[in-house]
């Protein structure tokens, strides 16, 4: 096994105002750091670790950069709109959200489910995080 396969991976988000970034992770996803280093911010979910950081750089928003894994997409989608959190809506043949959310067929056999459930939302920095909830 290499050296890479031994390690852990941790997502890393540029934040072009990291204050703001902060108070979206707060206000809107109920997220704390769990530490914090000048132009970055450490958060932990479910054992597993992702930076804010202060960057020049721009986020294209064009891709899902990070998302959580959950075992109720509803009610996580639900609880997030009442804190203000919008919701991409994506429609292109064979993928589509309703009110959201889409159903995805098929995923990796290693997961043990025959779909997945999926919805997209930005952060304060154009960043594009995705929930998805696996179907057994």
């Amino acid at each position: 096994m290499s050296g890479l396969a031994q390690g852990t991976v941790a997502t890393r988000l540029p934040a072009q105002d990291l204050e703001r970034a902060r108070r979206f992770y707060a206000e809107k996803l109920g997220l704390e750091p769990v530490d914090e280093r000048p132009g970055g911010l450490l958060y932990r979910c479910g054992g597993t670790d992702f930076v804010v950081f202060q960057s020049t750089g721009i986020s294209p928003g064009t891709f899902t950069q990070m998302g959580f894994q959950v075992d109720d997409l509803d009610a996580v989608v639900f609880e997030l709109r009442a804190k203000g959190v919008v919701f991409e809506d994506v429609d292109f043949p064979g993928f589509h959200t309703r009110n959201g959310i889409a159903e995805i067929e098929g995923n990796y056999p290693s997961k043990g489910s025959r779909g997945e459930r999926g919805a997209w939302f930005r952060d304060s920095e154009g960043n594009l995080l995705g929930v998805g909830e696996l179907v057994r």
